[in-house]
């Protein structure tokens, strides 16, 4: 991604972020954990009392031993029935965090990017969100069990037999001494293959996206020897990473079966000196070879692939959508009501070091509540000026203020409550118009969202539909351009923007519909910016802006008619199509 400049542990602040919004799920989770632990706590004890007792001849507390047993494995495979639904929302939920990040960080660096979008970094980084996702969901699901399995068997080695538990116990904090200080190593051997597979895919993708080029200038063996060298890196890397990750054999013989070696060449001793009944050796068994063992080399194997997996992923994610240098800090804050004008300041703007600037020297200054009609010829960079106030392009030179706030200095996410831009491409997204309608506005009752239909002129669409709850999209009802732009409207009307920026969003709306949205946002109170494209809008505004190349002139209607010949053409070119459209 270009020059973010964003802090791996970015992506770690969003993970806790995340989770401890879900505490309640997590709660629900420790709780039924529990539970499921309740088996292998109890193996152990009651495979001990079973064996005492058939050699004892209480053949009927040995059976019933058995029997608790039994009904302690159904308690935990209920448990682990309940957990699932917990955890698909947790998981689900952190996926989501993610995502937004992910693509608030991909449209941002690309319109902030003077150079071309790196999409192919976009779909490895949505890649990592999705491994983040499935990993996280493993590691909940499998090391969950997996520790409280650990931890339940010491504890009921613990009851059953303290000094071989007290062993254990050390055998088990030193393998995960071992294993937490390889740890590093391992996370760092698993991100140089990680950056190694993206160096791949970014090798491959230029030279398949320019295999013309290459053809042509004769390049194909020189082109060749740079993919394959990217692969070789690869291969060689994954290979050491393979050999990394074997080491954690030791560990699981220091943890688990050193354990079990040390007490089986113990048992004569142990059994002759009455230390240890023939049953409580059985069951210590118990907890070594069905608890603790397999679920420690379980543990380990997870930890040192799906964990570095999804460590290596969220830090990535972090790399390249969390803010750095010379990012919009996110501690901005926004003027206080009352002080939201909008000026523009020698504001220059140039796609490219080597481009002529879009506007140059642009000065002016919209009080709040101000209604500003922004015109001129196409391609004036109309577009590129909303844009710029709204502020999704930073200036090449000179800056917009809110207030006397720098739009730089303010966190975005301030921002896009303060100012609303609804482009000419509305969005409508699938779900019911209610939905649509209410977004930007989550509180939102129905008799609102209801107000603010109506305000707009949706009435007639929603007559049509049957009601606010109506399906849109592929699954649901299909709307037409200018209804799409109504239920946008809408949207930003019921938001709490006080800075309403029209970029012909109404453009497929009849004049009247036009004039009866316009109406709306001026009632509604607040700045208004409309990129006019009928007279009526210019007619309308307060002030009108008129761009022509790399100058700018701004009045009222009557004034620039006098004052531009430019915009007196405009004017009656305006007029010539309404014309043409009555007749």
């Amino acid at each position: 991604m270009t020059g973010r400049g964003w802090r791996a542990g970015a992506g770690y602040r969003l993970l806790v972020s995340a989770l401890r919004r879900q505490r309640r799920g997590l709660a629900w989770i420790l709780l039924w954990s529990v539970l499921e632990s309740v088996p292998p706590l109890l193996s152990g004890l009651l495979v001990s009392v079973a064996i005492d007792g058939f050699l004892a001849g209480d053949v009927a507390g040995a059976l019933g031993a058995l029997g608790l047993f039994l009904g302690a494995a159904v308690v935990g495979a209920l448990a682990t029935r309940q957990v699932f639904p917990w955890l698909a929302r947790v998981v689900e939920a952190v996926r989501d965090s993610f995502v937004v990040a992910t693509v608030t960080g991909a449209l941002t660096d690309a319109v902030q990017s003077s150079g071309p979008s790196d999409t192919a970094g976009v779909a490895r980084l949505t890649e990592h969100v999705q491994s983040v996702r499935e990993v996280l969901f493993a590691v909940l699901r499998i090391v969950r069990q997996i520790a409280f399995t650990v931890v339940a068997a010491l504890i009921g080695l613990c009851l059953l037999a303290p000094v071989v538990a007290l062993g254990t116990a050390l055998a088990v904090g030193l393998a995960m001494a071992v294993f937490l200080v390889r740890m590093p190593k391992l996370a760092a051997t698993q991100k140089t293959v990680l950056l190694a597979e993206e160096k791949v895919a970014r090798r491959a993708g230029a030279v398949f996206g320019g295999i013309r080029d290459v053809v042509a200038c004769g390049g194909e063996r020189q082109a060749a020897g740079d993919v394959g060298r990217a692969v070789n890196d690869h291969v060689r890397l994954s290979r050491r990473l393979a050999v990394a990750t074997s080491s954690r054999m030791v560990v699981v013989f220091l943890g688990g079966q050193l354990p079990l070696l040390a007490l089986l060449a113990a048992a004569p001793w142990l059994l002759v000196g009455e230390h240890l009944s023939v049953g409580e050796l059985v069951g210590a068994v118990t907890y070594l070879t069905a608890g603790l063992e397999p679920a420690l080399r379980r543990l380990l194997e997870v930890l040192a692939t799906w964990g570095l997996e999804m460590g290596v992923s969220v830090a990535r994610l972090g790399e390249g959508f969390a803010p750095g240098d010379g990012a919009r800090p996110a501690t901005g804050g926004v003027p206080a009501p009352g002080r939201m004008s909008l000026t523009a300041e020698a504001l220059t703007f140039a796609y490219s070091p080597h481009a002529a600037p879009v506007c140059r020297d642009l000065g002016f200054r919209l009080a709040e509540g101000e209604h500003l009609a922004v015109v001129g010829p196409s391609g004036t960079g109309k577009s590129t000026l909303v844009s710029l106030l709204a502020g999704l392009l930073p200036p090449t030179r000179g800056r917009v203020l809110l207030g006397d706030t720098p739009l730089g200095d303010i966190a975005d996410g301030e921002l896009r409550r303060v100012i609303g831009l609804i482009p000419q491409e509305a969005y409508v997204f699938a779900g019911s118009l209610r939905e649509n309608i209410g977004y930007l506005a989550p509180g939102a009752g129905a008799g609102e969202i209801s107000a603010a239909a109506s305000a707009v002129g949706l009435d007639e669409l929603v007559a049509r539909l049957g009601g606010l709850d109506v399906t849109l999209g592929p699954e649901g009802a299909e709307l037409s351009h200018g209804e799409a732009q109504l239920v946008a409207l809408a949207r930003v009307y019921l938001s709490p923007a006080r800075i309403v920026i029209l970029d012909e969003a109404t453009s497929a709306l009849t004049p009247d519909e036009e004039a009866t949205a316009e109406a709306a946002f001026t009632a509604r109170g607040g700045t208004l910016v409309v990129v006019a494209h009928r007279i009526s809008s210019a007619v309308r505004a307060g002030r009108v802006l008129l761009l022509d190349g790399d100058t700018a002139v701004i009045g009222t209607h009557d004034e620039l008619v006098q004052l531009s010949s430019t915009y007196a053409d405009l004017v009656g070119h305006w007029r010539h199509d309404a014309m043409s459209a009555a007749t």
